[in-house]
């Protein structure tokens, strides 16, 4: 088993330096696979200093996204480092050692694994990040409503009895922050969907590890810590642009992956504005509520 890692930048090179400085010298990875998706600073140059006999620095052709750049570098680890099995890391996570080793354990044990992950400790949002489910049309409109997830919570993911005393669990998709694969699964499966540049990526890649008969494993015992929106605010700063483009992965997905029809697809957009609204609502409404902290009251304006 030869394990690479490998990390996509965009103009993000001092969370990816910080990264490299925890990773580099552990023993059980074979090389590091640095992919710079065409930075528009300078972090090119910055990362290209790093390289040496155990890491390389790669450049795409361009911004492709998050599929672009892992499928790029998980062909590099593969041809030209040789990699077996690959960490998929975002540049805003932290994981030790032994964490990579419990999940070579796994692919070892069981050679039907193309995806293994840890537990997620999101640091923005707090919690622990599991498993979930591949949902219908329905479950995946649910599942992007701020109020809908909440409420229906209970049916869109695994019950906590599910996890309860066990050390692993099989699941349909993973977090992609922090995900080891198989490198030929991966490959056989056509790796990342480089249609959707952002988000859904996790669904695609089950959907495909799935479909061609390899399964997904989450490990309870072990975590890695993700400093949640500390790249992705780097190429998509905006709240309402992070959102629309949720919206745009999901329906390329339902149209790609689900096969919805035309009325689906109009459901979809109508349930999406009321999200967008949602959050228009949402973000007026902590307007309000700061001008009131800060003055103890709500202004009004002086009588003549």
């Amino acid at each position: 088993m030869r394990v690479n890692c490998v990390i996509v930048n965009y103009n993000d090179a001092d969370t990816v330096i910080r990264l490299l400085g925890l990773i580099h010298d552990y023993k059980v990875l074979d090389g590091i696979v640095v992919v710079d998706n065409a930075s528009g600073d300078d972090s090119w140059e910055r990362l290209k200093a790093f390289e040496d006999g155990k890491t390389a620095v790669i450049r795409g052709e361009r911004n492709g996204g998050y599929g672009y750049g892992n499928n790029l570098g998980v062909g590099y680890a593969v041809r030209v480092n040789g990699a077996t099995h690959v960490v998929i890391a975002n540049p805003d996570v932290e994981f030790a050692e032994h964490t990579i080793l419990a999940m070579c354990r796994i692919f070892a044990g069981h050679p039907d694994v193309g995806a293994a992950a840890p537990v997620m400790e999101d640091m923005q949002y707090g919690g622990m990040g599991r498993g979930w489910k591949l949902h219908g049309f329905a479950g995946e409109l649910f599942s992007m409503g701020p109020v809908s997830r909440r409420l229906l919570r209970r049916f869109l993911n695994y019950p906590e009895s599910y996890y309860r005393g066990k050390k692993a669990v099989w699941v349909d998709v993973v977090h992609g922050s922090m995900v080891m694969v198989d490198a030929e699964a991966f490959l056989e499966c056509g790796g990342y969907d480089e249609n959707i540049f952002l988000y859904q990526e996790e669904s695609v890649l089950a959907w495909r590890m799935r479909t061609n008969g390899y399964r997904t494993v989450l490990l309870l015992t072990k975590t890695y810590i993700h400093r949640h929106g500390a790249s992705i605010g780097k190429s998509c700063e905006s709240q309402w642009r992070r959102q629309r483009l949720r919206h745009e992965s999901l329906m390329y997905y339902m149209k790609h992956y689900l096969y919805i029809n035309r009325l689906q697809q109009l459901a979809a957009k109508v349930w999406f504005g009321g999200i967008l609204a949602e959050i228009w609502m949402a973000a007026g409404a902590g307007r309000v509520l700061e001008t009131v902290r800060r003055f103890g009251r709500f202004p009004l304006r002086r009588r003549m």
